[in-house]
């Protein structure tokens, strides 16, 4: 085996660290804006009856 198999990209390792954290951050934040506004799911149009006359 060659030694270059062994080594690490310490700066490709905490790119992709960071991105998960922020990632992680952002899904945090999307879930608490999700249950302060909820997305208004479309309602189901009712059935007017006929109004009497």
């Amino acid at each position: 085996m060659s030694q270059d198999d062994k080594l690490i990209d310490l700066s490709t390792e905490r790119a992709k660290r960071v991105h998960d954290i922020k990632e992680k951050r952002l899904n945090e934040v999307r879930q608490a804006f999700e249950q302060a506004m909820p997305l208004g799911k479309p309602k189901k149009k009712l059935k007017n009856k006929p109004k009497k006359r």
